[in-house]
């Protein structure tokens, strides 16, 4: 193609997003100089400003921040962020007189309790009144960022501590009356002073802000622009280069949230554009989103955790990441593939598409910030620091070229795109404390997941099979990272002792199924984001991704049974269980799609026997892949004979 085509598919891209923003972006903020956009960055920078004085250790009028003065400063600047741009209803553009007030009142608030900081901590000094209303605050914000479904989630577990003692069995906790809960909620690192508020404002802060500088110089165009280059002719093109932009992005990123801003801006009304219904392209953006959580090199800060947890160096973590992220990829891929055969939505034509070699020279600063983030992640073991520096190296490579180069107006839209990333992740991890908080001051979690491995007894499949069942309920309760803590402190260890089973698979086996609850309803904070963007029903797009990542679902029953996949142990069971897999995956997703790559449309009544069969044959045990295989052979031959029929007529 030529270079003048190039040229023009570049400017229609970036027209095309230009077009697309306005509409898609999730807050009121509106024009860059609107007092509601100025307002809301000179929040954002004192926060950023904060968060790297706090990192690096830089004093501020000659005093280093203590741990909850930061936490304190965070919270109120970000949650007063939060009142500024995300509106009350569906629709709402301007910013009201109780939203004004409740920002003021949230920062007021919060910048009090910071001057109390050391006294919280070394005197348990407290304030009620002032922590119900920041407790409320933030019940708004929970509603606003994940919607009455999430509120709900957020307030009943949240005042489970006054009824805990009135529970049967597993579930009867400690009871505490409501000061006390407010003041663990609040005041208490079991809360708002410890791990979400920790997660948000210290380990992924620097990966938020260098997406937001990813974005603001154009990475989102380019690795949109370098899938399309390699997957935009094929059939349902945009869905798929959805799905390979997001695993890009993710890589770099590590945040679910910020990589469905970042590309899902631009993919997901490309995708309704060419046919796909809006909750649909929403959950194929969440989907492909919350792979990079598990996407080498970056993973987010659940790798780290892990890392720390478990006792190995984070190269360790990152190489048994891979091929679980690739299986993970390879079954969203095969879904959207079977739905655009049976749909019929083709692919875009070459002269519409990029050339990957104007692609690629356009964005090897793109590729070098990639290959400097591993370096500092693996070889020089920056950990939290080497986001930040990936982000000066940036921002420097930007000046080399004039349309990516930090003008002060792009300086400044930079600033307003961290600022949204930011607010909004901590709109959603924020409130979370409180689940949190109510689960450990009552006891409960350490109780219904030990009480679950006792129901098991000495039956591996059984505990494994509640353990599932305990990874989704603390996941869809609160955050990920959160579920994966206690769980792989209580129900790892049981695992592993009775069924023997590889420790680094076990622990990713928790890390899959608790991370796979933001697509999972109720909750579903992800898949929420997308139908945001989309213009979706929430619950909606929440279930279809949760269809879409069936496939996802089955892949960490595959490497718990075989360390191999996590590259664990001996390697050489891979010669024939990575085969089998990949071919069940194939027919488990032409099952659930009804289309089966290479054979045709499934009838209906053959779908859930071809999605079992796959799923048999895939699963790593001898006797089940091979009746798996003999089930799967028959009902493929059964498939091919039906297309062949339907072909006859038209011949």
């Amino acid at each position: 193609m030529s270079t003048s085509s190039d040229t023009t598919a570049t400017a229609q891209s970036a027209a095309d997003q230009q077009d697309q923003m306005p509409q898609s972006e999730v807050t009121r903020l509106g024009d860059l100089s609107s007092y509601k956009s100025i307002a809301f960055i000179l929040l954002c920078s004192c926060g950023l400003a904060m968060g790297i004085a706090y990192a690096f250790g830089i004093p501020i009028f000659g005093t280093r921040l203590l741990e909850g003065q930061y936490y304190w400063f965070f919270i109120g600047i970000f949650t007063a962020a939060a009142f500024i741009a995300l509106p009350a209803r569906t629709g709402q553009t301007n910013l009201p007189i109780y939203d004004i007030a409740a920002a003021v009142l949230a920062l007021g608030i919060s910048m009090w309790f910071s001057t109390h900081a050391w006294d919280i901590v070394q005197a348990g000094w407290v304030n009620i009144p002032g922590g119900i209303i920041l407790w409320l605050l933030m019940l708004e914000m929970a509603r606003r960022s994940g919607g009455i479904p999430f509120l709900l989630v957020v307030l009943l577990l949240g005042l489970y501590p006054i009824i805990a003692d009135r529970f049967p069995g597993l579930l009867m906790g400690i009871p505490y009356d409501f000061d006390r809960m407010i003041e663990a909620h609040v005041f208490r690192h079991e809360g708002m002073m410890g791990i979400t508020t920790k997660i948000v404002a210290e380990i992924i802060l620097g990966f938020l802000v260098f997406a937001g500088v990813l974005i603001a110089t154009g990475a989102g165009e380019f690795f949109i622009d370098l899938a399309n280059a390699g997957f935009g002719k094929y059939r349902g093109g945009p869905a798929k280069v959805s799905i390979v932009a997001s695993g890009f992005f993710g890589s770099l990123s590590g945040s679910i949230f910020s990589n469905i801003a970042g590309t899902g801006s631009i993919t997901i009304p490309t995708m309704k554009r060419v046919g796909y219904p809006p909750h649909y392209a929403g959950a194929i953006e969440a989907c492909a989103s919350t792979g990079g959580v598990v996407m080498p090199p970056v993973m987010g800060a659940i790798a780290f955790v892990m890392a720390i947890t478990i006792g190995v160096d984070y190269a360790t973590v990152m190489v048994a990441a891979i091929l679980p992220s690739l299986l993970f990829y390879f079954g969203l891929m095969l879904q959207v593939d079977a739905y655009a055969a049976r749909k019929g939505l083709t692919g875009a034509s070459q002269d519409q598409l990029p050339s990957a070699r104007a692609v690629l020279l356009r964005g090897w600063p793109f590729l070098s910030v990639l290959v400097f983030l591993v370096w500092g992640l693996l070889y020089m073991r920056w950990e939290y620091y080497a986001p930040w520096y990936a982000c000066a190296m940036m921002i420097a490579l930007s000046f080399l070229r004039r349309d990516t180069m930090m003008t002060p107006r792009r300086l400044i839209e930079t600033l307003r795109q961290i600022g949204i990333l930011v607010t909004q992740t901590a709109a959603i991890i924020l409130p979370i404390a409180f689940v949190v908080s109510a689960l450990t001051i009552t006891g409960v979690t350490g109780s219904v997941t030990s009480g679950l491995v006792a129901l098991g007894g000495d039956n591996v499949y059984l505990i494994i099979a509640l353990g599932v069942l305990a990874c989704f309920i603390m996941g869809m309760a609160g955050l990920a990272i959160v579920a994966y803590i206690f769980l792989a402190v209580t129900l790892a260890p049981a695992i592993i002792k009775i069924g023997g089973l590889n420790e680094v698979a076990v622990h990713f086996f928790i890390i899959y199924y608790a991370m796979l609850s933001v697509i999972t309803p109720p909750v579903g904070a992800a898949a929420f984001l997308a139908a945001t963007i989309a213009g979706a029903k929430p619950m909606k797009t929440s279930f279809t991704a949760m269809r879409l990542g069936v496939v996802i679902y089955f892949v960490p029953l595959f490497f718990l049974f075989q360390p191999a996949l996590v590259l664990q142990g001996d390697l050489t069971p891979l010669i024939y269980v990575l085969p089998s897999i990949i071919i069940g995956i194939i027919l488990l997703s032409g099952g659930l799609e009804g289309y089966l790559l290479g054979v045709g449309h499934v009838r209906r009544v053959l779908r859930l026997p071809l999605a079992a069969a796959g799923f048999a044959f895939s699963f790593p045990g001898l006797m089940t892949t091979l009746i798996g295989g003999a089930v799967s052979a028959g009902l493929v031959a059964l498939i091919w004979m039906n297309n062949k029929k339907r072909e006859l007529p038209a011949q």
